[in-house]
């Protein structure tokens, strides 16, 4: 394994290009995710997921690093220029998950979860309660779960059938989740459920906040490629008080929609600090391997894979710079948002493949770094919006917005 420099999150870049806080942020992040890869490289083969999970949020929270994830509104870290207080800023948001990847994906995931599964919260809430337990999130005392996904409803949220029926005061919450992170150690879920219609259609869908000890509620965890917390929630019977509805009855895929619309982005980020991982792990190798009496970084083949790795990365960052500032400064941020998450999750995980070449044999050994990285990028290309749907959505710009030919200009 290489060490990286100081400003390893950042590296390539010109340190000025950034706000001097978003620098502070990296090397603050940096510092929380060595600590929790060497405690974790230090830990037992057989520590589990949960166990992984909850090292690296203690590091989180005792730096005070999960105040990010929620607005300073509502008890988070007030970022000054980055963001009004009501929100948070997406452009700390991805500097703390570049630098956190690039160290452990546990220390990532931990992260973003704090704030993916929270914000709807600050979004659709003005209740007191509710917000203390904001504060609780931000503090590290309690831990959250965002519950969109069904087995029917992925990509596509209008296929959502958990039933929320009105009884007096409150909601009975009747039907499950599946892929949903944080099961296993999660207090609180916000969940999507149809409060009227049926699945297809895209009204009727209301979010709510779950308590996890609700009665009828249970959950499952299974395991996947990249270990992390992440199962089925099952909802049977579940009374939540008509107060802890999120937002308006029947605006739930609006809040669930402008909830992802603030935090895929950081999906990028977590690629690019992937990757920039896997390109210093193979300069670190091809360095020091020597083959056929040479040093592996001398060959020409190799030396072409590095460049194409750096220049890819590079663009990854940039497209992912661009669109995390248009969302802090409230554009229109759809396409900036699509290619930033299309191209830096399919280029992380080109990026990883090749570091895993560069390391031959060792490359596929279960407990090295590149193998490691090869199986986080993966899920990448999927959550939060699928490659193909970012796809979708950038033909859709580009055929609304292509000037045609010998008007010149930008789409």
């Amino acid at each position: 394994m290489s060490d990286a420099p100081s400003n390893t999150p950042g590296e390539g870049r010109d340190a000025t290009a950034q706000p001097g806080e978003l620098e502070a942020l990296r090397a603050r992040a940096d510092e929380i995710g060595r600590a929790v890869e060497a405690e974790l490289a230090a830990a037992s083969p057989e520590l589990g997921e949960i166990e992984a999970y909850r090292v690296g949020h203690r590091h989180l929270q005792a730096a005070n690093l999960l105040q990010l994830v929620v607005p300073a509104s509502a008890g988070g870290a007030d970022v000054g220029d980055l963001a009004p207080p009501s929100t948070v800023s997406v452009r700390a948001l991805v500097a703390c998950r570049q630098a956190l990847a690039y160290r452990h994906a546990m220390a990532d995931l931990a992260f973003v979860e704090q704030g993916l599964g929270s914000f709807p919260i600050a979004l659709g809430s003005a209740d007191a309660g509710l917000l203390e337990r904001l504060s609780g999130v931000a503090r590290g005392e309690e831990i959250p779960a965002l519950a969109l996904t069904e087995s029917g409803a992925g990509s596509d949220l209008s296929g959502v059938a958990t039933r929320a029926e009105r009884d007096g005061d409150d909601y009975v919450l009747t039907g499950s989740k599946t892929y949903i992170t944080n099961v296993g150690v999660a207090d609180f879920y916000t969940v999507l459920a149809r409060t009227s219609g049926e699945p297809g259609e895209r009204d009727g869908l209301t979010m709510f906040f779950v308590e996890h000890g609700a009665h009828g509620l249970s959950t499952r965890g299974f395991q996947v490629m990249a270990p992390h917390p992440i199962g089925e929630l099952f909802l049977e019977g579940v009374r939540v008080p008509a107060a802890h509805v999120l937002g308006e009855v029947g605006a739930g895929m609006d809040l669930a929609l402008a909830n992802l619309a603030r935090f895929r982005i950081t999906v990028a980020a977590a690629a690019n600090g992937f990757a920039r991982r896997a390109l210093a792990e193979s300069v670190a190798h091809l360095s020091r391997r020597e083959q056929f009496g040479r040093p592996l970084s001398s060959f020409q083949g190799l030396r072409f894979d590095l460049a194409e790795m750096d220049t890819r990365l590079r663009a990854a960052e940039l497209l992912t710079d661009e669109a995390a500032a248009a969302v802090d400064a409230g554009e229109e941020a759809t396409a900036e948002v699509a290619r930033a998450k299309l191209f830096s999750t399919e280029n992380a995980s080109w990026v990883c493949d090749r570091a895993v070449q560069h390391h031959g044999g060792a490359g596929v050994r279960v407990g090295s770094v590149v193998e490691r990285l090869y199986r986080d990028t993966r899920a990448l290309r999927i959550y939060e919006g699928t490659s193909e749907v970012q796809k979708l959505v950038l033909a859709k710009h580009v055929l609304r917005h292509t000037p045609a030919p010998g008007h010149g200009g930008r789409a």
